[in-house]
């Protein structure tokens, strides 16, 4: 299922992170176009924002802020 949605968060955990783009999308196993487009904002399948979840190690509901833990 594809959905659009800002994820900010995303990016920044990333940078709180220390991580640079190519250190997330390699280790998550997507193509860099596709985390670009995440970072972005664009479209993306939630299997995506959960690999990406898995690479910064943490839950897929901080990612997309949605207030649960």
């Amino acid at each position: 299922m594809r959905r659009r949605a800002s994820t900010p968060r995303v990016r920044a955990e990333r940078l709180r992170q220390n991580l640079s783009q190519d250190d997330v999308w390699l280790a998550a196993g997507i193509q860099r176009w596709t985390y670009q487009r995440v970072e972005a904002g664009e479209d993306w399948r939630g299997s995506t924002l959960l690999r990406i979840a898995w690479v910064l190690d943490v839950p897929l509901s901080e990612l997309l802020g949605d207030g649960r833990p």
